[in-house]
């Protein structure tokens, strides 16, 4: 898969500095694979969630939460939201225009 964007990863580690082998550990995998459903994410991910038309992934012992929109057809992940738990409970992430 082609995911857009590793810095917006980045930008979160560098802050979050314990989430930083968690995501680096999804990206690794992510990019090397071809998910045509959601069902595959979950054979790799079994904890991931689906939320709308959003894929959620626990990040670093549940500590943190990677919000992506998967474009299986053109084999792109799209990154929208990495936030903590804390933030992520907020659901201000629901405000997002792609979600739906």
């Amino acid at each position: 898969m082609h995911i857009i964007s590793l810095s917006r990863l980045r930008e979160f580690y560098e802050v979050h500095f314990n989430a930083r082998s968690g995501l680096l550990g999804w990206y690794k995998i992510a990019s090397n694979t071809r998910w045509q459903n959601f069902d595959q994410v979950r054979q790799t991910y079994p904890s991931a969630d689906q939320v709308g038309n959003f894929a959620i992934f626990d990040i670093g012992g549940n500590n943190f939460r990677l919000i992506v929109l998967i474009d299986y057809n053109a084999s792109k992940i799209f990154i929208r939201h990495v936030l903590t738990h804390a933030d992520y409970d907020k659901n201000k992430w629901k405000n997002d225009s792609w979600f739906n």
